[in-house]
This record gives structure tokens, sequence and C-alpha cells, in this order.
């Protein structure tokens, strides 16, 4: 399990290794990381470092230090490299010495020739010749989006960007983005990766996200959020073993969908099939169709006759009447682990007299995409912070879906699932999450890991549907039937990983 570390972490530990080794001495190990990353992605895209133009984009402080000695490295390598400072007054002097001591050339970004944007005749034609750029601009302690000079800049720039520490005018808590800001193709940052790396917009404007220790890693504490990899999730989902069966690997209650609207409950269930549950009991309305599409699953009309289950998986299309109300109070008086979403969130948040049928011993996962978390607790800017708030009002593990999802629980733990891509935003996505849920409770898993290793699935399967016969091509949507279908292959990519 990896970890994710808030700045203000990260800035104490870079204090701990300033009191062993030299200030200098860790600058130039990151701009070493630096380097080391900007000549394989100009070897991977043009083949060679020598004879190639290196723009670096040079704000104030340590990052643009951190550039600047990148730049230095580069320039032995046999780049070219011109260094366009953004606030030449406050550009890091050992790291400018070091770039024009290797034979870097040095312009400032509003210098001779200024065009009607601001931006000097020899910033504007260096960035328009780059093979690559260097995002030196800010740090972590910047807040805010560019200002217009650089977020010009940054518009003209057509070479792959490696961003130092973070994308320039990402919000490094948050990993919001308000105006302009980088877009990295890759981000090299230091001792472990930070919330904006796997948070909201950040996630997608980081690129890939390349980590170097550089020495911080061995001060730094428990970490404030945690992902959970490929090798992760193959290593936790549960697979049958010789001594198993179809009792010891799982029984899931899946109370979905309606006798009008069936496509939830033949999701749902089919997505605990998939999961590879022992069995598979589906309660409700929608009982001939789900047993006409899962012939595997033991499908009756009422929940009350469902028959003993160790999950439930409950709400996708119910419907907020009396008739779910019930449903839902059956499932949360069982005293078993329950998933609950859509219809189930609806009903929780409107009517608080249904937690009281709550069997206090039993987790409760609540699934909530954006709108319906508003049902439960305000939702701003930070996720996280509000995500973590809900799972400890509530006494439940949360999963705010999202592109990134935010999972927490109570005790304040919290994964983070960073998908670099939006194939799942369909109709009858979440309705396969649930089931996916549903399914590894009723294994007696962790419900904080069972949500973590879900997303981590859910999202593999999604990209294999959309790249389905064309595995190197862009994608393509997909409908929720084409995710659920992908399912199996996702399970055999992890467990392959792990």
């Amino acid at each position: 399990m990896q970890g994710v570390w808030t700045p203000d972490q990260v800035r104490s530990a870079e204090s701990e290794l300033f009191a062993e080794v030299p200030e200098p001495v860790v600058m130039r190990r990151a701009a070493h990381a630096v380097a080391r990353e900007c000549a394989r992605l100009l070897a991977e895209r043009v083949g060679v470092t020598t004879g190639r133009h290196v723009v670096l984009l040079v704000g104030g402080g340590n990052n643009g230090g951190d550039a600047l000695w990148a730049g230095a490295d580069l320039r032995r390598r046999g780049a070219g490299v011109t260094a366009v400072l953004l606030a030449p007054e406050k550009a890091h002097p050992e790291g400018l010495a070091a770039l024009r001591r290797a034979g870097g050339r040095v312009v400032e970004a509003e210098g001779p020739g200024a065009d009607t944007s601001g931006i000097g005749a020899r910033a504007a034609d260096a960035v328009l010749r780059a093979d690559l750029v260097v995002d030196g601009i800010v740090g972590l302690s910047a807040r805010g989006s560019l200002r217009p000079v650089a977020a010009e800049l940054v518009r003209r720039a057509e070479a792959p960007v490696v961003a130092v520490d973070l994308p320039s005018g990402v919000d490094p808590v948050t990993g919001a983005v308000d105006g302009p800001a980088v877009r990295a193709d890759v981000t090299v940052t230091f001792g472990g990766r930070k919330p904006c790396h796997v948070l909201g917009e950040g996630a997608v404007r980081s690129g890939a996200v390349v980590v170097d220790g550089i020495g911080v890693d061995a001060h730094l504490p428990e970490p404030e959020l945690h992902l959970l990899d490929r090798a992760d999730v193959g290593a936790l989902w549960p697979v049958p073993r010789p001594s198993d069966d179809k009792y010891s690997q799982g029984v899931v209650g899946v109370a979905a969908g309606s006798a009008t609207y069936p496509g939830a409950a033949v999701l749902a269930a089919g997505a605990a099939v998939q999961a590879s549950s022992g069995m598979v009991r589906y309660a409700g309305p929608a009982a001939d169709v789900v047993r006409s599409r899962w012939p595997e699953v033991v499908a009756t009309g009422s929940i009350t006759d469902a028959g003993r289950v160790q999950s439930w998986a409950v709400g996708p299309g119910i419907g907020t009447g009396s008739s779910g109300r019930e449903v839902l109070r059956f499932a949360l008086e069982s005293g078993r682990p329950l998933c609950g979403d859509a219809d189930a969130i609806t009903l929780l948040s409107g009517d608080p007299a249904l937690w009281d049928a709550r069997d206090p011993d039993a987790p409760v996962v609540l699934t909530p995409h954006a709108g319906e978390f508003q049902r439960l607790a305000e939702l701003g800017d930070d996720r996280v912070a509000a995500v973590r708030e809900a799972a400890q009002r509530y006494d439940a593990v949360v999963l705010l879906k999202g592109n990134t999802t935010v999972i927490a629980a109570p005790d304040g733990r919290v994964l983070v699932n960073a998908s670099a891509h939006a194939w799942p935003a369909t109709a009858g996505s979440g309705d396969v999450l649930t089931g996916l849920i549903g399914s590894l409770l009723a294994t007696g898993m962790d419900p904080w890991l069972a949500c973590g290793c879900a997303a981590h699935l859910h999202a593999a399967a999604a990209e294999i549907a959309a790249h389905a016969g064309d595995p190197a091509g862009p994608g393509a949507p997909i409908g929720a039937s084409a995710l659920l279908a992908a399912v199996p292959e996702a399970i055999r990519a992890v467990r392959a990983a792990s």
C-alpha cells in the first residue's frame, strides 16, 4: 500500500533531513531525479538527449532552484538548456550560477521585445523551439492559479512537460484548479506522493507521477492518505482455496431494482456473481429477470424470504417509498455488513429514524456520488475532509464516487483511487460497484479495504472494456454491461500482478 503525505508532513520531514544532510546536497539529489526523468522522456519521445532543447520555466524559491540545477545536469548530458525566469530577482542564486557554469542560457520572461501578452521575444522563441519543458514555476507552498505571463508561456508550450514536485497552479492539498495551471506529462516529486497527485483535477494534470525519496522518505510519518496498487488488490482479492465451499466463499444478498426497472438488479447481482461470490441471493420484484440472466443466482420476490446471507448490497432501484424503506430496514436489522447505494442513501438521508434499525455491530458502507453526498453532508473543494467527517458522523465507511474515488473509515483512515480515465461515468456503473463491494463484504474483508479493492477493480474493468478489440487504441465509451463483462478479466489482471 502506497502513502500520500501532506505538504506540512513533507516539510517537517525535510527539516529533519536537513539536520543531517546540507540542504544544497538534498536539492541536487532532487534536481538529479528531475534531470534523469527528463532524459528518459527525451529518449522516449525524440530518441536522444544530445542536441535537444530544454526550456526551464523558473519561478522563485527552491522549486525554481530544483529546475535550475536539473538544467545544469541536462546541459552536461548534451542538451541545450534555456531558463526563462519569471521572477529574476527571486531566482535561486546557486542554481542560476550552476546553470550558467554548465553553459545554459538565461532569459527573462518579460524581457526586451515583449509582445502584447508581456512575454519577451527571447522567452517566446525559447518556448516555441522547446523539445521539453520543465515546470519549476511554484512549489508546495503556493496557492492559486498561474499569473498571466506564466499562464501564457504554459499555453504556448507544445512540448512534453515535466513538473517539479507538482503541476504549477494546482492546489497542493485538494488538487483543485481554479484557473490556468500546468498539465504535465510527468511529475517528479520527492519523498512521497502529495494529495494534489491523487485528488481532483490535480490527479489528471500530474500525468505519470515519479517518486524519488531523496532521503526525505526516511523521515516521513504515517501517511495522510493511502493508495492500493494493482498488486495490493490482487493479493487481497479472494479466490477459492481447496478447503472452500460455496458458503465459506461468501454469500451475498442483493436487494435492487424493480419490476419496471430491473436493470439495477441484473447489474448488481451480476457483479456479485462475476466477483467470485460463493453464492448470490437476490430478493426483489425483478427476480424473474435476474434468474433468466444469471441462473446461478438464488432469486426470490421478497427480502424476508431470501435466506441466510453474509452481507447485503441494497439500494439501486428499490425506490424511496414505503416498500424500499422496509427493504432497507430489514437489511439494517439483519446484523450483516451492508453496502447502501442510490435509493438507500436517499432513504437514510431523508429519514434519520431508519438508522435506529441498524445493528450497531454490523458495518455499513455508503457509496454516494457527489449529488447524493450533498444529502448526507456538505461537499466543498476539500473532498477528503468532507468524506472523513461524514464517515465519523454516520459511523460508516463512506465511498465518494468520482474520477478520484475517496474512501474514509470512521477511524479516520482514507483510501483514494485515482483513475486516469472516466470510462465508468455511465448509467448502471454504480450498480456494478455495489455488487462488487457486497461480494467482498460477504468474505469478511475489512469494509474500508473492500471498498478500495472494488473501486480499483471497477476502474480496471472499465478500462479493459473501453479498449476491447484495440488494447493500444484510444478507447471508446462503454455501457455498464460491458464493464460488468470485463470484471473476470480485471480480476485475472490484478491477480497476475500480485
